[in-house]
């Protein structure tokens, strides 16, 4: 009210309403109060919406693998994008069908013999134990099996489970093809989202995450192409039973760093020693030497190329996602833990240049990233 003027006794007085808060600190305080929980609101979220998300992630892991070899492809073949990413779809789905046509009934058979040459074994290895002295009763070592060979037994039908597995594959499939076909769009549409200072800072650090994830899953395909070959043909050589077979299972495992070479390892040691104890140990001096070059040669190189990252953080991260999320959060713990080391480390480099983002990290397709 100015002065001058009186107060009309026909108006009430209105003064501060219940939200209102006059105390400038208090008031700065509240609104910290309301960004924490805008923050825990959004992490109950995600918890809730976490297999949706993960799903996402995995699509845009698959469109990382179109993408690298679309990239490849350019090199020898400067065609349009679109023809590019469609030739290498073509030549996976070729590729699947003559593994399937060509090696399909060779492994199915050996898949069906697997399982009895694994329990076979187990059952002579706690009796070589009950001989050197370990304490080991009938009913428990039965129970034991029992166990072990159920737990063989569920892993059997997750894997095997096409039908209650085919919605999540399909959706990463889609969600993969769309996301490589059309990358622009999408990160365009996040990158709206956020205010314009933070644009391009968005595009160059999603252009480094998806560079080293393009790097990390090429080191794994060609890990996997190594480890599943190798073990193949040595096994093949000496006249290992299931060769194939267990060259294939060494290449897929080759994916899960840490886990799955000692799965791998352990099934092929115990198919080795059912030909025999000199079998048995060739089994074994193929695993090392397939790891040693592996852990030693491609590891590395792999490591000096993309992110590299700390063992048992993959371990724990693999432990974590494993237990939440199944076999698809063990697959996609990996990538997912190399694009949040990347994410850090973009932030902890802004904050050292005093919130300025650098410009490098752009490849030669620049908006085209995946």
């Amino acid at each position: 009210m100015s002065e001058g003027q009186s107060e009309d006794p026909s108006r009430p007085h209105v003064g501060p309403g219940p939200t209102d808060i006059d105390d400038p600190l208090i008031r700065t305080e509240a609104r910290k109060a309301f960004v924490w929980l805008g923050v825990a609101a959004a992490f109950a979220l995600a918890v809730l919406l976490s297999g949706s998300l993960l799903v996402i992630f995995g699509g845009v892991v698959f469109a990382a693998l179109i993408d690298g070899g679309a990239r490849l492809l350019r090199r020898v073949l400067p065609i349009a994008r679109g023809w590019r990413v469609a030739i290498i779809l073509v030549a996976a789905a070729l590729f699947l069908l003559w593994t399937a046509q060509f090696a399909g009934n060779q492994i199915a058979v050996q898949a069906a013999a697997l399982p009895s040459t694994v329990e076979t074994q187990f059952f002579k290895g706690l009796a070589w134990l009950q001989q050197r002295g370990f304490d080991i009763e009938a009913d428990d070592v039965r129970r034991l099996a029992q166990e072990a060979m159920g737990g063989i037994g569920q892993l059997t039908r997750a894997v095997g489970g096409i039908i209650g597995a085919f919605t999540t594959m399909f959706l990463i499939l889609v969600l993969g093809i769309y996301f490589a076909l059309e990358p622009r769009l999408y990160r365009r549409g996040v990158a709206w989202m956020l205010p314009a200072d933070r644009r391009d800072y968005f595009r160059e650090t999603t252009e480094e995450m998806a560079g080293a994830l393009r790097r990390l899953l090429a080191g794994r395909l060609l890990g996997m192409t190594v480890e599943g070959i190798a073990t193949w043909l040595l096994l093949e050589i000496y006249g290992v039973p299931m060769a194939a077979l267990l060259g294939l299972i060494t290449g897929l495992l080759a994916f899960l760093p840490n886990i799955g070479a000692p799965i791998s390892g352990a099934i092929m040691v115990m198919v080795g020693f059912s030909g025999g104890v000199d079998m048995g140990i060739f089994t074994i001096i193929v695993y090392v030497v397939v790891q040693t070059v592996d852990g030693y040669v491609i590891v590395p190189m792999i490591a000096r190329k993309t992110v590299d990252l700390p063992p048992a953080l993959v371990l724990a991260a693999q432990l974590i996602m494993g237990v939440l999320f199944g076999i698809l959060g063990l697959a996609l713990a990996d990538p997912l833990v190399a694009m949040i080391k990347v994410w850090l480390e973009r932030e902890a480099a802004r904050h050292e240049n005093g919130g300025a983002s650098d410009a490098d990290g752009r490849d030669d397709e620049g908006m085209e990233t995946a």
